[in-house]
């Protein structure tokens, strides 16, 4: 691509990034549709005069109904389709494609002759401007900036009349320049505020005008801000609604997949459970199976469900836990669980890994690790969470005997 047309697509872009309401013109919509393809968020079109607060009850009546029934997985995957906002446009004009203004070099060495006369064309354009002569205090502003282009203040003044002539990319690219070689020029946030406001950057409109009148008010940015910001408002409270509902849409989609998971390992320990009932082993082979003095791995429900059937046949306590590789409390408590285990030879002590053993821990709901649930008679009848060593032996002590 040559340079003149990457220029032009350069200074496209400063377009749309000044003035973001162009890409809702019909004939960019191929491009609109690209960059939403890519993920883009392209703001709403700030002239729409759709009420936005049924839009936007519309919009939640129908996400919520959909999503009621955790059986339409379906519709969590849809993406929430944005209402418009009702916005005063009153004032907005078209974006100014005019050639670029001259911008001089700030880098240059400035001297004292060249300052002068600066102040002399700077002088002449405020001549110009209280005859309403603006074409001519353009110029004037152009030449003082030709002469000291190390000084903001040419710069914010020019993007002012460009303001009054309505053109706003020009007034903003003044005022970027003014702002760029003094970041606490007031003017220079007033002029772009008022420049972006005309084309309908609501949002960053109010932030600049916001910050020109904490630096230098009068009364002229405060009549801005006053159309401004409740534009600004509504695009908040617009952007706060929708990140609300697909908040809630992640939220509803989380706990299906939850139920889902819930529902597999309930129909697997289900399946596990018959399985088990139809071959169980005899009682001595049942008993040999429970290891005294040892700490059991389970692997699987069917293999958890040997173990619990065998303990209950024999009366014995048995203390299921839950570990994980990853659980630094879990590594401090297993050596703790392995001695109680052969301290305490008429209880089962069995130890499940979360990680390994999904659909186990799944059944047991299992929220955090170490946990330690007691079992006698095939009931829970106690339960430990967390590393509490003399809580640990406490219970077992209690429940064994």
């Amino acid at each position: 691509m040559d340079s003149a047309k990457i220029e032009e697509l350069k200074n496209f872009v400063d377009q749309c990034k000044s003035n973001p309401s162009i890409l809702h013109n019909p004939s960019l919509g191929f491009f609109k549709n690209y960059l939403l393809s890519l993920g883009a968020r392209i703001p709403p079109d700030p002239k729409s005069k759709t009420n936005m607060q049924d839009r936007v009850s519309k919009a939640e009546e129908h996400v919520d109904a959909k999503v009621s029934d955790p059986s339409r997985e379906d519709v969590l995957d849809n993406d929430i389709v944005e209402s418009d906002i009702e916005l005063d446009g009153t004032d907005l004009v078209e974006p100014d494609n005019d050639p670029l203004q001259k911008m001089g070099d700030p880098s240059i060495e400035v001297s004292d002759a060249n300052r002068d006369a600066a102040q002399v064309s700077k002088s002449k354009a405020m001549d110009a401007l209280s005859e309403g002569k603006l074409d001519a205090a353009i110029d004037h502003l152009t030449e003082a900036i030709m002469l000291n282009p190390s000084s903001a203040i040419p710069y914010a003044t020019r993007g002012s009349v460009f303001v009054k002539l309505k053109k706003p990319n020009a007034a903003i690219r003044d005022a970027n320049a003014a702002l760029q070689i003094n970041p606490d020029s007031a003017k220079g946030y007033k002029v772009r505020g008022m420049a972006r406001a005309m084309l309908g950057s609501w949002e960053e409109a109010a932030s600049d005008l916001r910050l020109a009148s904490k630096l230098d008010y009068d009364e002229e940015i405060d009549t801005a801000l006053k159309k401004v910001e409740p534009n600004a408002h509504k695009i908040e409270d617009h952007r706060r609604k929708y990140e609300r509902l697909r908040k809630e849409r992640e939220l509803k989609r989380a706990e299906l997949v939850r139920q889902q998971m819930r529902a597999e390992a309930q129909a697997k320990y289900e399946r596990e459970k018959k399985n088990a009932s139809e071959s169980k082993p005899s009682d001595p082979e049942a008993m040999s199976a429970l290891q005294d003095g040892q700490v059991i791995g389970i692997h699987s429900a069917t293999e958890l469900e040997g173990k619990l059937n065998a303990a209950s046949k024999a009366s014995w306590l048995t203390i299921l836990y839950f570990t994980a590789t990853w659980c630094g409390p879990c590594r401090f408590i297993s050596p703790v669980y392995t001695d109680l285990a052969q301290k305490y030879k008429n209880v089962v002590f069995l130890k499940v890994d979360i990680d390994e053993a999904r659909d186990v821990a799944a059944r047991w709901n299992i929220s955090s690790v170490p946990s330690f649930f007691f079992i006698k008679n095939g009931k829970e009848v106690d339960k430990v969470v967390g590393a509490d060593k003399s809580g640990l032996e406490r219970k077992i002590a209690q429940h064994a005997g």
